[in-house]
């Protein structure tokens, strides 16, 4: 193996579960996660598109994020659904810098995204009255472009310089895609300045937009305990907790994977963490909308005709 690591461009995805029937049972509960998640987000994306009523800032903008959902969960799970099945690990090196380039994408993305969301929440339920001027369409769409923007272009710095890394030990990846923080210790020169970049860049993109979110839903939240009708009070902090839900389950994995120094970082913890933001959160965000969500809800009624039939 080693010999073949010497000659060969290609890297390793050791993988996340062993090549056993423990390790195929597992897969198998995956690949379920996958369809679900697939059938979820495409199906956001089909009622925010086809409702008329759904045609407002907030749910353009989950279209998005349901979007950004679908292409992160689609840029780790066939590969490492494929070499488990096949039994073959290997990745090639063009084949890692597309992984880790829209990996990347769709985090720092979606990172922005979330945030764009929390300051729509924020306008809506503070500020109602500026709400058409604040967020108008052109508004929402370069909260969007931004987003998208930002994103691939930190994704592709990152992308290039890590493929231009002397990988001259083992190309054997402990982990189930190319992730940057696995790979940076197979490097055979100093990363330390490369390190903190990252360091920087998470900071960048995960931290102060979370920070920006818990500002935006502290003022929120302040704005609906003081409001008179209890019915608009429940159904801000609904609407509030759902994206907060949301928020959580995507940050935290995140931010506590590549904050922390790599001597307090382990393989599996870190194979583990990111389960929570490639996998089951993708699957979870259209679930957390819908059954939160009394208008996706009535767009589901009107839309698909099957609930009606159920309903009657």
């Amino acid at each position: 193996m080693e010999k073949w690591n010497q000659t060969s461009n290609d890297f390793i995805l050791l993988g996340l579960f062993p090549q056993n029937q423990t390790g195929l049972l597992f897969l198998l509960l995956i690949i379920s996660i996958f369809s679900v998640a697939l059938l979820g987000n495409s199906a956001m994306i089909h009622l925010i598109r086809v409702d008329p009523k759904l045609h407002t800032p907030m749910y353009f903008l989950l279209s998005q994020l349901s979007l950004m959902d679908l292409m992160h969960i689609s840029t780790t799970v066939p590969k490492m659904a494929f070499n488990f099945l096949t039994g073959k690990k290997n990745i090639s090196f063009l084949g890692c810098g597309v992984q880790s380039f829209f990996f990347l994408t769709m985090a720092c993305s979606e990172g922005l995204l979330l945030a764009s969301m929390a300051y729509d929440r924020f306008v809506a339920i503070c500020h109602p009255l500026h709400y058409p001027i604040r967020m108008s369409k052109m508004m929402c769409l370069k909260m969007i472009i931004g987003s998208w923007t930002l994103g691939s272009i930190n994704a592709l710095s990152h992308t290039i310089y890590v493929l231009h890394i002397p990988y001259c030990h083992s190309r054997s990846i402990n982990h189930f895609l190319c992730d940057i923080p696995a790979m940076i210790p197979l490097a055979c020169m100093d990363t330390w300045v490369y390190e903190y970049m990252v360091f920087l860049s998470t900071g960048l993109f995960l931290l102060f937009p979370f920070l920006g979110i818990t500002a935006s839903y502290g003022r929120v939240l302040f704005a609906v305990f003081h409001m008179h009708s209890k019915e608009g009070r429940k159904k801000a902090l609904t609407t509030c907790s759902t994206h907060l839900t949301v928020v959580s389950f995507f940050y935290a994995p995140f931010v506590y994977t590549y904050l922390r120094p790599r001597s307090l970082r382990t393989p599996t913890e870190d194979k583990i963490l990111a389960v929570f933001y490639t996998i089951l959160t993708p699957m979870l965000n259209p679930i957390i909308y819908s059954l939160r969500n009394k208008e996706v809800l009535g767009a589901m009624t009107r839309v698909f005709g099957i609930f009606c039939s159920t309903k009657h």
